[in-house]
């Protein structure tokens, strides 16, 4: 029987994961458990950085960015010594059940800790990459969508007003997810995406295009891992090519997590901190809460984290056609 859930957040941080905290937190206390909030994700399950919430303790966080609980990489969690000492935490403080908030590292040691101590563990997707197989968003993807689209319609200020080529280098890891969607959602003319990485005709039916009808400026959207070397690497390749061109590279970097996450992220995390919930007073275990087609659903671990999830085509084409 599930008295006491332990929550936590590791890995990078998205907007919306302070709102899936205060879910999880009241949705468990709704239904008479207890709760015990893990501070620096798994690095603090180790230490034993826990203390006991109330309904109080989160009220006021839906708003805010970031994570109330910090989060940390911890390569020691990695080890069967370091999960070893974090179960040794687990029963001290007598956590039944674990909800953990992040992607796909935070998913693969949840999933190993399930399986080495039998521990329920639900997941719930928090990163800005939307990378995760089985659902539709990500908790924080939305917001940082935005974030990138209003970059986007600021530098485009610069760029038309000075005839460049500005390359602005996005986050997104493996995935070319929020590349691609800024790219529509900015009027961009190119997205270099892991997906689609040829880099160097896309550059040229970009700064073609954009010579054929005249145009004097361009944005091109690069994925941080598309190429070797970033938005760096393909301004170098531009210049070389098109020498007439003068290249401007952004970097948006750390700012993209950060900021009041949307109505949709804050939405999205409470309807999944009430289904984790739900989910194990359910007997559920080792699945993370997902959303399709506007429905809450349950998705083995295993496949969210191994499973590659595609970027959708007609968005590509949708970019191809609009960017002439």
């Amino acid at each position: 029987m599930i008295k006491t859930i332990g929550v936590l957040t590791s890995g990078g941080d998205a907007p919306g994961m302070n709102a899936a905290i205060r879910a999880v937190t009241r949705a468990a206390i709704a239904q008479g458990l207890q709760v015990k909030a893990i501070y620096r994700g798994y690095k603090g399950l180790i230490d034993g950085e826990v203390k006991s919430f109330t309904s109080q303790d989160v009220s006021g966080i839906i708003q805010r960015g970031g994570t109330i609980l910090k989060s940390a990489r911890c390569m020691e969690f990695m080890t069967p010594e370091g999960r070893k000492q974090a179960h040794k935490v687990i029963q001290k403080e007598k956590i039944d059940a674990l909800v953990v908030i992040g992607g796909d590292g935070t998913f693969t040691g949840g999933r190993l800790f399930a399986q080495e101590y039998d521990i329920p563990v639900i997941g719930l997707p928090g990163t800005i990459d939307n990378d995760l197989w089985g659902t539709d968003a990500t908790i924080g993807y939305d917001t940082s969508l935005g974030t990138i689209t209003e970059c986007i319609d600021k530098l485009r200020d610069t760029a038309t007003s000075h005839e460049r080529v500005f390359l602005v280098e996005v986050m997104g890891r493996d995935a070319g997810f929020l590349t691609l969607n800024a790219a529509i959602a900015g009027g961009c003319e190119a997205a270099i995406i892991p997906e689609r990485a040829q880099v160097k005709e896309q550059i040229e039916e970009a700064i073609g295009s954009g010579k054929r009808k005249t145009k004097s400026s361009s944005i091109v959207l690069v994925q941080e891992h598309a190429v070797e070397g970033g938005a760096a690497t393909v301004a170098k390749m531009i210049e070389k090519i098109h020498p007439e061109f003068s290249t401007r590279v952004t970097v948006l970097g750390h700012l993209q997590r950060g900021g009041s996450p949307s109505a949709y992220d804050r939405i999205l995390a409470s309807r999944m901190g009430v289904a984790a919930v739900q989910a194990l007073l359910d007997g559920q275990r080792n699945v993370m809460v997902g959303i399709q087609n506007d429905d809450i659903v349950l998705i083995p671990l295993s496949k969210a984290i191994h499973q590659k999830k595609d970027v959708k085509e007609d968005s590509w084409q949708a970019l191809l056609t609009l960017s002439i």
